[in-house]
């Protein structure tokens, strides 16, 4: 059965399928709630069921933890500019990021994904638009190389990823973006047409499951917003509600695992605390998660394993990295600190995010 296609009614939870579309194995659940047979479909804020992705490797097997990769951002210190640096970290430790290579160009408000090998950067600023998809190895620090081109030159986008397909979703270009685009990310080609998302705007922020693309937040022409949407990765077509933020705001950090997505800080106008949470399985509003120990504005530098969520850099000026379990709702906990002090969207990308 090809993800593509819709569940049967009477599908039983714990069934096992194999996915011809990512050429996985998954397994169906429930939504968190419970429910019986006929509200499998998910369809309204009704308890939904869904296929996920039974993980058969491990970004232990890779690279001997889940690693996290910020790149780019603004460096508006010492010598202002867009940055071409990549750091990283192991996120099951603490401590500060080390260097890992540099981009083809300084770049700012870039979005960034990935599957449990590669990482791929998107679009940006330079200080034009980019359309310049670049992608680099987990295992191996060193520069990136070049992937092919997005469809049109755009900042501030953001992106997912289900292990196989890579999504870029909204951003600017002379307006205010609804667009979303996909790559595979295994196969460097230009990216194509998936459609459009309910609404269009920048500093989105997107948090992914193996079968959801989830975005939410960012900046419209009537100012920042609390929409939260989704699309399912695998089948091309629009955006759909999911609910809202806790509070309206753009440039959030996220982090996601198989079952939540939550998005950290952001700025409405001012620098943000907030975090808070959804389950993937069940439509609806986000619920309060904790707080950041350090407001954080316009913090698109983020990555996950399935244990923790990170934000690092960000607007103001800022260098330091942030933690939080991701099961275990509370306040975020230092980390350690950016080889440099980025603003401005850094992009993130790890090889053990929500979506692998």
């Amino acid at each position: 059965m090809a993800h593509g296609e819709n569940a049967p009614l009477n599908i039983t939870p714990g069934a096992i399928r194999f996915n011809t579309d990512s050429m996985k194995l998954e397994y169906f659940r429930i939504g968190m709630e419970g429910g019986n047979t006929s509200s499998y479909a998910g369809i309204g804020t009704v308890a939904a069921g869904e296929w996920v992705q039974i993980t058969t490797d491990s970004p232990d097997i890779q690279t001997g933890g889940t690693r996290g990769v910020f790149s780019g951002g603004f460096t508006p210190a010492t010598s202002p500019g867009n940055s071409d640096v990549m750091d990283y970290i192991n996120i099951a430790t603490t401590g500060d990021a080390i260097d890992f290579g540099d981009l083809s160009a300084g770049r700012s408000a870039l979005g960034g994904t990935s599957d449990r090998t590669r990482g791929i950067v998107v679009g940006g600023y330079t200080p034009s638009n980019s359309d310049i998809i670049e992608f680099f190895t987990f295992a191996s620090t060193g520069s990136r190389a070049d992937f092919e081109d997005l469809t049109f030159a755009r900042r501030y986008p953001t992106a997912a990823s289900n292990g196989t397909r890579g999504l870029i979703l909204g951003g600017y270009v002379s307006d205010y973006q609804n667009s979303i685009e996909y790559v595979t990310i295994q196969a460097a080609a230009e990216a194509v047409d998936f459609g459009n998302l309910v609404t269009a705007a920048t500093d989105r922020v997107a948090v992914c499951n193996s079968t959801k693309s989830v975005t939410a937040g960012g900046e419209t022409g009537s100012g920042k917003i609390t929409l939260i949407e989704y699309v399912m990765t695998s089948t091309l077509g629009n955006g759909a509600s999911f609910g809202d933020l806790t509070a309206a705001r753009r440039g959030c950090g996220g982090a996601c695992n198989s079952t939540r997505g939550v998005w950290m800080g952001g700025d409405n106008p001012a620098d943000q605390n907030t975090i808070d949470y959804i389950e993937f399985a069940s439509l609806g509003d986000a619920i309060d998660f904790g707080d950041l120990s350090t407001a954080a504005g316009r913090r698109q530098g983020h990555v996950s394993s399935p244990t923790r969520g990170i934000c690092g850099g960000g607007f103001p000026n800022a260098n330091n990295i942030q933690y939080i379990q991701l099961m275990s709702k509370g306040d975020s906990v230092d980390f350690g600190n950016l080889t440099r002090t980025v603003s401005n969207e850094n992009a993130g990308a790890s090889n053990g995010h929500g979506g692998l």
